[in-house]
């Protein structure tokens, strides 16, 4: 089987479009399908700092050799930064592998824990929580945007990018949805323009799939260990029901994410999905209300300590 575009030996299909590539060609259509993207959205400008955040995972460490590639040709600087929830014998091995990559490729990164910024590991939260209906996802990620937020602001960052694909806002979105969500729908569309502090998503329209075989075939390491916490929440089922309907019938991923986005631009635009933006009375990060969720959260926990 010869690739479509070098006539070398095949070695990825893609069923949605049929099309048959080598790692070398493959690789090539990844950086130029972000590139795209970016440019699409105006996702990084001239001269800006880049915070690519890097856990460790497939995902992250993909993105970063993406995007460094990139900034040897473009006009921005990226700097790495980690977050280090605090979950012995889970993030030590993420921690040596980012350091292993960042060293490698000449790039500065920092990490930040959960424990400096707020007096509290992710397992310590979560024996402090009252009850298991506050998932440890859902603490862990109120946590991990307000780390980010510091991080990026720390280094002097204009962008921060994360390695989120296109499977993640599929399953984000359907957790929105089932939960009641609609508001946040709004916040899902990739333009970020209007923000201060951008994030943005350069793999936002690549499918899972796609980025596993990438970080393999060009020996990107990654970390093995899964999050003891994965499973809890509702996001695992999601992925595999969305596979499901993939291996069934190719490019309806791609469908839903089209769908997804033109619903998203229609929330954002709507007034209800407007809210005013103040600063948090205790910590004077931005939210929506007098108190942010962050300091809502801590100030819970730690009543529950004493």
């Amino acid at each position: 089987m010869a690739c479509d575009r070098c006539k070398n030996q095949a070695a990825y299909t893609r069923k949605y479009s049929g099309e048959k590539l080598c790692s070398q060609c493959f690789s090539k259509s990844i950086v130029k399908k972000t590139a795209k993207t970016i440019s699409k959205y105006k996702m990084i400008k001239h001269n800006e700092l880049v915070a690519v955040a890097v856990s460790g995972g497939k995902d992250s460490l993909a993105l970063l050799k993406v995007i460094h590639e990139m900034s040897l040709t473009h006009n921005f600087k990226i700097k790495v930064i980690t977050i280090d929830e605090g979950i012995p014998g889970y993030r030590n091995e993420a921690l040596e592998i980012v350091k292993k990559v960042c060293l490698e490729l000449n790039v500065e990164y920092k990490i930040y824990s959960y424990k400096d910024l707020f007096d509290l590991t992710l397992d310590e939260a979560l024996d402090l929580r009252e009850n298991e209906k506050t998932s440890s996802c859902s603490m862990c990620g109120t946590f991990r945007r307000r780390a980010m937020d510091y991080a990026a602001k720390d280094i002097g960052a204009d962008v921060i990018a994360t390695g989120h694909n296109l499977d993640d806002t599929l399953q984000t979105f359907v957790i929105n949805m089932l939960s009641g969500d609609t508001t946040k729908v709004g916040w899902m569309n990739p333009d970020t323009a209007v923000n201060s502090l951008r994030k943005i998503k350069p793999f936002c329209e690549i499918y899972e799939s796609e980025i596993v075989f990438y970080a393999f075939t060009n020996d990107i390491p990654f970390q093995s260990e899964p999050c003891p916490h994965m499973n809890e929440g509702i996001r695992t089922d999601i992925r595999e029901f969305l596979n499901l309907l993939e291996s069934q019938r190719s490019g309806i991923k791609n469908n839903l994410y089209q769908s997804i986005i033109k619903v998203s631009e229609v929330m954002k635009n709507s007034n209800s999905n407007t809210k005013e933006k103040t600063n948090c009375e205790k910590c004077g990060s931005e939210c929506t209300g007098n108190v942010c969720s962050v300091c809502i959260l801590v100030s819970k926990l730690k009543s529950n300590q004493t």
